[in-house]
């Protein structure tokens, strides 16, 4: 197991102790269930999309939950309703639980199941009360041009 160490970032920073415990926690848990395999795309500036391969599932044993951070995806597994014997089963007919960290401001804008794959769309939307804002010294509010004598001198 390999541990990372954040210690220069955490003796530079302020506030981030969330991500660098999320990073550590991501790190330790890296080996574990894989099952089922997904993508995660960029789509844009602030668009994003997970696909999940959900083969055999329907949309009725999917469940996905949404909350503040954290997105997660389940799928319940179905009774066998097989006709004759099975002699081999390769294809995968167990249930799941797919977690996904979602930083701020970022929401679920929709999920679609085609072809086996789970599209779940996300985008980040931030408040603009959150945009940067240019702040004033000592409260002046504007700019303004300054004059100097060889202005006023020409002007006349």
């Amino acid at each position: 197991m390999s541990r990372l160490d954040f210690t220069p970032y955490r003796r530079s920073t302020v506030g981030f102790d969330h991500l660098f415990d999320l990073l550590e926690n991501q790190a330790r848990n890296s080996g574990s269930e894989n099952y089922p395999p997904f993508n995660i795309e960029r789509r844009g500036e602030d668009n994003y999309r997970i696909t999940l391969a959900v083969a055999g599932f329907k949309p009725a044993d999917l469940d996905i939950t949404a909350q503040q951070n954290l997105l997660t995806v389940q799928g319940k597994k179905r009774e066998d309703s097989g006709d004759g014997d099975m002699l081999h089963i390769g294809i995968a007919n167990r249930g799941f639980e797919r977690r996904f960290e979602l930083a701020d401001y970022v929401r679920v804008e929709k999920a679609d199941l085609e072809d086996g794959l789970l599209i779940v769309d996300l985008v980040r939307e931030v408040p603009d009360a959150m945009k940067p804002k240019k702040i004033a010294v000592n409260g002046q509010t504007t700019l303004e041009v300054v004059k100097n004598d060889d202005d006023d001198a020409n002007a006349a």
